[in-house]
Order: structure tokens, then sequence, then C-alpha cells
């Protein structure tokens, strides 16, 4: 049998597996102890006050914007180059999206460009409600240079920090909330840790705290203090809230509680792969991630551009060739902006967020995850170092 070998993968052990059969061997498999003890872990874990774990990073980012007022009209931020759920959380609750282009080189938010849209959306009365950077690869956003823009402008932060799990800026670890009222992370398989699906949503404010744990609960609380009628009996609850059901079971809780006592190791053996791909891949037909000084990556996706004028027909070259050599690469990501269902509803166009649009037609996400081989690495190295030298120009 042929092995494939994908962008990202999950590294599964027998101690997470064995958690995993713990769980299911007791006497509750959903709404048990076990969440509670991930959420808590999570939090010690990236210096928050709260962590609330739910089904996926999605379910977060949708519970976080009602938590933070976001209603009917208001208007949400985010950069094209990112997943929909980073906008579609917006129009989920009636609201209104843009976008703000990223830097080509980072993937990230552009902060100029920021700062510009900020100061014309003023003069025009339509600023964001919500601002939500993407932490593109698992580089965290310049969070200080936003909170000080929040904090002008008046909009609230959502850090989608879904790549981006046990990475540090300034030396402070992401989903701390310094700079920013909630950090939304993922725990899908492809990502640093997973807990098969799932998400987390981290704050610092406790009333955000409380109305997402709602939420992800229908609505529903069994706290008797904070009961609005008098209640009658132990088997009493109240909806307070219109809710949803995006809790976490225990199965996935404790597959993600084992897991993160190996994510500082999982971020150490990716950045490691990184290494070896600045230093053996070919700089003069790429650009390569270049992580500054106050920024440590998790390094989710390593993702390479190609520089030649012709980077769109090489980079649909290069994706084929890898994939025909069992490299499951990846695109990341498809513009936003340029999807049909948002073309059709807010009528973007081409060219309008040219850094987004040029990433899309010129970078390849190569495989970078715990367990790939120096042999491996070998292959993935040669095969894209000798296509250049072929084709680039």
């Amino acid at each position: 049998m042929i092995k494939n070998y994908p962008y990202s993968r999950q590294k599964v052990s027998n101690q997470d597996i064995k958690a995993v059969v713990n769980v299911m061997k007791s006497d509750m498999i959903t709404q048990g102890p076990v969440v509670k003890i991930f959420e808590t872990q999570v939090a010690k874990y990236t210096k928050a006050k709260f962590s609330i774990c739910v089904n996926s990073a999605t379910s977060a980012l949708h519970i976080a914007c009602i938590a933070l007022g976001f209603k009917k009209k208001d208007i949400l931020w985010t950069v094209p180059n990112t997943f929909v759920a980073s906008s579609n959380c917006a129009l989920q609750l009636g609201g209104k999206i843009d976008f703000v282009d990223i830097n080509y080189e980072t993937g990230n938010i552009d902060l100029k460009l920021l700062e510009q849209k900020l100061v014309r959306a003023k003069k025009i009365n339509k600023l964001p409600k919500i601002l939500v950077p993407v932490h593109f690869a698992g580089v965290p956003t310049e969070q200080d240079k936003i909170w000080k823009l929040a904090k002008k402008f008046k909009f609230k932060i959502i850090e989608d920090a879904s790549h981006s799990l046990g990475a540090k800026f300034k030396n402070q670890r992401v989903g701390s909330c310094k700079w920013s009222d909630i950090t939304v992370f993922s725990l899908h398989p492809v990502k640093i840790i997973t807990s098969g699906e799932g998400g987390i949503a981290n704050t610092n404010d406790k009333k955000l705290y409380e109305i997402m744990q709602q939420l992800k609960n229908h609505g529903i609380t069994k706290n008797k203090k904070k009961f609005i009628n008098k209640s009658p009996g132990e088997w009493y609850y109240e909806q307070q809230l219109l809710g949803l059901n995006y809790r976490m079971n225990e199965i996935s809780a404790a597959l993600g509680l084992s897991q993160l006592k190996k994510l500082d190791k999982f971020v150490n053996q990716r950045n490691k792969i990184a290494n070896f791909y600045n230093k053996n891949l070919n700089k003069k037909y790429l650009v390569l991630p270049k992580i500054e000084k106050d920024f440590y990556s998790s390094f989710h996706l390593y993702v390479i551009k190609i520089k030649s004028k012709n980077y769109k027909i090489l980079q649909k070259k290069l994706f084929e060739l890898l994939r025909k050599n069992n490299f499951f690469v990846q695109v990341h990501y498809l513009p936003v902006h340029l999807q049909p269902f948002y073309r059709k509803k807010f009528n973007f166009k081409k060219n309008m967020f040219w850094n987004s649009e040029k990433h899309a037609i010129s970078s390849i996400s190569i495989p970078i995850y715990p367990g790939l081989s120096e042999r491996i690495l070998h292959r993935i190295k040669n095969l894209i170092n000798n296509f250049l030298i072929k084709n680039a120009k």
C-alpha cells in the first residue's frame, strides 16, 4: 500500500487511546467531569482566566460573536485569507462582513491597511463591531498594535487563533487574551493537537465566560445563584438565553487533555521541520516563512510562495507533481470574498484584495507534522528544488 503524506495530520499515541478508552468505560461520556478538567488545563497553559470547550472552532466563533453583543446589521471585519468560518459567524447572526487585506509575506492582516480602512470607516459611520484577526499558519498577529486600534476606534477583538495553539507573541502565549476580548482555537485533526473535532474560546472576562458557557448548552443554567425564579427542587434548571448545543463530549475532551500534555513537544517538532525547509529549499525561486524575533510560530502550516513571473502556472504544475508523488499538499486559502456565495451576496469582485488573491495563486502548503522522517523531508525538498530549477524563470 502506497502511503500518502498530507500537509498536516494528527499524531495519536497509545496514551491518547488509553485516555479515550477510560472515558468510554466510565459512567459518563458526555456532560461529565473531563471537559471541565480540560478547560481548566487549557486556561492554565495559555495563562487565560477562562476557557470554554465546544464541538468546533466554528461554534466557538459563533458564541463569541453572540457574547460580544453582535447583532443584525452590525459589521465584522476579517481577512480574505482564511477559512470561511472566520466570516460566516457574522452572517449567521444577520450581520455584515467586510475584509482587510493581508501582508503578502506573512499572510496575516496588514496593519497599515487596517488603520487606513478604520479611518475611512469612521468618517462614514461604518466601523466594525468586531475584528477577527487570523493567525495564519501558526504565526500570531501583532495583537498589541491591534489592541491600541481597538481602543481608539471602539471595536471588539476575537483572535482566530485556530492555527496557533502553542505559539507566542512577545513572550505571551497565544490565548492569554492580553490584547483581545476572546481567543478561539481549533482542535481539528490537522491542527497542533486534536480532540477529533473540537474548539476552544478563551477570555479573561467573567461575564463573557458565563454567557458562552450558557450558549454552548442551549442557553441553560443549573446554577442556583443565577436563577431568575425560585427553584422548586434539585431537578430545576432555567433557559435564560437562546443557545445552541455546542457542547464538547467527554471522549473528545479526554483525547484533547491527553494531547495537551504533548503540545510543546509537537510545536517544537514542527519548528524543527520548518528549520529544515528554511535551510534546504531554494530561496531564489521561493518566498519562505519568515518569523521575526518577537514571534514564535506553532507552524500549523508551512507555506511556500513561488517568486517566478509565471507563478500561477508553476503553482499548478508543482501542486500536481507533489500530489502525483503522494504528497497531499493544499492551498491555504481560497480568498473568502471570491467564493460564489460572497460574490453573489455582497458583490465582491476580483482585485479588491490583491495580496490575498496573489497568495492563493502562488502558494502551496507542504507537509509539516510530527513524525515526518528525514528521508521524506529530503524527498519533498528534492522534488520542489529540482522542479523549480528546471521550470522557474
